[in-house]
């Protein structure tokens, strides 16, 4: 008789229209990647639009979650815990996540196109799609486990989009760095989540943050080393210095669209897996992981903003390689709340200021990578320089890059920039991080020299015969789409605030 309530315990529900985003990806995944086995070569184009549809109908099925918190594969008893939340904080991410996923497709159907004989279509849009699934996955995660496998879900197939390209020795060598990098954060984070459990005895991070004050004797060593661990291999995924070096060489290495993919849906995925191990179950080690995370995002934003500073217009690549470098720069910005949530009296309204630098940095990186994918079409090594006079042939296109560049510096009228910045520097002051506060100052004003370099390029008369960019239909709409939604943020950035920041968890 004892064995029934035990085994009654152990049944887990399902609730399908809660998973329904994150399965919808991988079920159009599944389906591009068999429809690619039929499909003559002539008609390959159409399994592009088909991925856009269904990461489309993926984020619509976040509208219908709105009414309030859901949870799945949960464990009915006294204790009752659950793997999967759609909660606030969860739809904001997935939503951010499905979001980047989509415009980053828009931007590879003419990528695709253009470089048909070296990417295989049907792979392309199946790994796409699956590592969306994953990262769609991570911040509904609530035990370790699924934690770590949707991480990797999302990570896996990241590292074969870098080096998709065949016959190419650059592309090749960048997935190898994203690969051994990756494989080693994941390794540390194994050994880490395998000391909280072994000291916990649950992977389930409510039940984490309840017992880990309680662990006593050795096993409290196990636990501190676990948990040190478990940080250190997420802050590789945030490419917070020093695991930083992967960044710059994987984004030129990638084709254009997977690195706009990992610059946004990339970072997502750290930073949310961050939050929930550190928020969620590690809140009663905040004094050890608020003063590293502090650390890390001094050193990061510093690092980032330097390296972009050192970028040499005429050198190849260089437009990338300055993206790649603002991106860890950005990092720096976006662990600054995350820290202060360690030392804050509500973490909630912290955690509200990351996932709000994190929408805006969204949509402007996109569309600063949107411009960069339309240059690269005829300036293959998408130097700086070559976007001197781009105003002259292309006035458009100019005025979005010269705003998404403003709104990455903080300037107006990029004001949703200006905002999310004010939203970081105020959790650290407010936390008492007042040093964290003066260097991200600092960093700003660094910042926004090369920005404005850029953007006054951008107006100058041109060298030579101007090149005339034409704009395809997904490119346009990649465009449309990040400048839209640029200008409205900005003209109510409270909305973006309001949004990132209500009844988070």
């Amino acid at each position: 008789m004892s064995a029934q309530p035990l085994a009654e315990s152990l049944v887990q529900s399902v609730d399908w229209l809660a998973v329904a985003p994150p399965v919808i990806a991988a079920a159009v995944g599944l389906a591009v990647l068999v429809a690619d086995l039929f499909l003559p070569e002539a008609r390959k184009a159409v399994l592009g639009w088909v991925s856009v549809a269904g990461l489309a109908v993926a984020a619509l099925m976040l509208l219908p979650l709105l009414d309030g918190d859901r949870s799945t594969f949960c464990l009915n008893g006294p204790t009752r815990a659950c793997s999967y939340t759609a909660d606030h904080f969860t739809l904001v991410i997935q939503f951010l996540v499905l979001g980047g996923a989509l415009l980053a497709a828009l931007l590879s159907v003419t990528n695709l196109r253009d470089d048909q004989r070296r990417v295989p279509p049907g792979e392309f849009w199946f790994l796409l799609l699956s590592s969306a699934a994953g990262a769609a996955l991570l911040p509904a995660s609530r035990d370790l486990a699924t934690l770590i496998v949707a991480l990797e879900v999302a990570s896996l197939p990241a590292f074969a989009l870098v080096g998709i390209r065949h016959g190419d020795k650059r592309s090749s060598e960048a997935a190898l760095k994203f690969f051994l990098s990756s494989v080693t954060a994941t390794a540390v984070s194994l050994m880490g989540i395998s000391f909280v459990y072994a000291s916990t005895g649950t992977l389930y991070l409510t039940q984490v943050a309840q017992r880990l004050p309680h662990v006593g004797g050795q096993l409290h060593t196990l636990a501190q080393t676990g948990v040190v661990l478990t940080l250190i291999g997420f802050a590789f995924k945030t490419a917070a210095v020093p695991f930083h070096f992967w960044v710059p060489d994987t984004y030129v290495g990638a084709p254009l669209p997977v690195a706009a993919y990992l610059s946004v849906v990339g970072k997502a995925v750290g930073f949310s897996g961050l939050i929930l191990v550190t928020v969620i179950a590690f809140p009663s080690y905040a004094d050890i992981w608020g003063p590293a995370l502090a650390v890390l995002a001094g050193l990061t934003m510093t690092v980032g903003n330097v390296g972009a500073l050192r970028q040499q217009a005429t050198r190849a690549y260089s437009a990338v390689r300055l993206l790649a470098w603002s991106s860890v720069g950005q990092a720096g910005y976006l662990l600054v709340p995350i820290a202060a949530a360690g030392y804050a009296k509500d973490p909630q309204k912290a955690i509200g200021s990351t996932v709000a630098y994190a929408l805006m940095y969204a949509a402007v990186n996109l569309g600063a990578f949107a411009v960069a994918a339309l240059v690269g079409r005829s300036r293959a090594l998408n130097r700086i320089s070559d976007y001197r006079g781009l105003y002259a042939t292309n006035p458009l296109t100019a005025l979005l890059l010269a705003f998404f560049l403003l709104c990455l510096a903080g300037l107006p009228p990029g004001v949703i920039g200006l905002f999310a910045k004010v939203t970081v520097f105020s959790a650290a002051v407010d936390a008492g991080l007042g040093w964290l506060a003066v260097l991200m100052a600092v960093n700003v004003v660094i910042a926004l020299f090369y920005y404005l370099q850029w953007t006054a390029l951008l107006f100058r008369a041109p060298e030579g015969e101007p090149a005339r960019h034409l704009v395809p239909a997904p490119l346009t709409a990649a465009l449309t789409l990040t400048g839209v939604l640029g200008v409205a943020l900005s003209g109510a950035p409270q909305l973006v605030l309001r949004f990132a920041a209500g009844a988070l968890f």
